[in-house]
This record gives C-alpha cells, sequence and structure tokens, in this order.
C-alpha cells in the first residue's frame, strides 16, 4: 500500500468520478474506482471513457513515482490504445499501470482493468512524456 505522505489531493476530474489512489511504487500504480450509476452509458454498464480514463491515469502515474512529495514528477500522454474485453461482474474497478520502458523524457505503459472478482474488463497500452511541475 501507499505511503500516506505520497498520497497526491484528487484533482478535480478524479475527485468527480470518484477513483482513489490505493498504490504508487516505483514503475507501478494502482487506483479503485467504486461503479456509480452515473458512470454508466446507455445500456447501463460503465462507459468506455471511464476505463480509458482510469487506465491513462493509473499507467501515467505508474511512471512518476520518485518516493519524495517535494519532488514531483509529472507526465503527459502521447498516445493510448484501450481494449474492451468485458463486463464488470462486480461493484469496483482495480486499474493498475506497469512502467515496461523508457528513457529520461518518455517512458511506456500498460494497464489492466479488473473488478474484485477477477474479471479483467480492459487492457491498454500507452507512451507519456515526462514534463515540469508548473
Amino acid at each position: 500500500m501507499i505511503d500516506p505522505t505520497l498520497l497526491e489531493p484528487p484533482y478535480p476530474f478524479q475527485a468527480h468520478l470518484d477513483f482513489r489512489q490505493i498504490d504508487w511504487q516505483p514503475d507501478y500504480a494502482r487506483f479503485d474506482l467504486p461503479l456509480a450509476e452515473f458512470l454508466g452509458n446507455r445500456y447501463g454498464l460503465p462507459h468506455g471513457g471511464v476505463y480509458a480514463t482510469l487506465l491513462d491515469t493509473v499507467m501515467g502515474y505508474c511512471g512518476c513515482f520518485t518516493g519524495d512529495p517535494d519532488n514531483k514528477r509529472l507526465a503527459m500522454t502521447l498516445s493510448l490504445n484501450t481494449q474492451f474485453l468485458s463486463r464488470p461482474l462486480g461493484k469496483m474497478l482495480i486499474g493498475e499501470g506497469r512502467r515496461t520502458g523508457g528513457g529520461n523524457r518518455t517512458f511506456f505503459a500498460e494497464g489492466v482493468i479488473h473488478d474484485e472478482t477477477g474479471e479483467k474488463i480492459a487492457t491498454g497500452s500507452g507512451v507519456f512524456r515526462y514534463r515540469s511541475p508548473a
């Protein structure tokens, strides 16, 4: 689990959707999202944009861990690919991102979303560029 000193306050869109930072370590990040009716599409399933947002977030965070709350590292998405595999069987989306490579300016990541039953919902890959904090 995450060191509480490294928890970042949710940014407005994150707070609106209610996804929560659960774990953050070198090359790894996890966010959980409780399913709510307002996240659904016209069929009552979570909208594909919810999955893409969660994948983008966990993959972006996984490459930015510094272990120092005073030394934030930020990234912006250059490319994001999402594959929709299934629908949730449970009530919680669990997004995990892992850095797979890169260098000083860009990094590559893969992500997966599953629910608390173990159902794999979506996967993704992305390319991210490091940026300055302000």
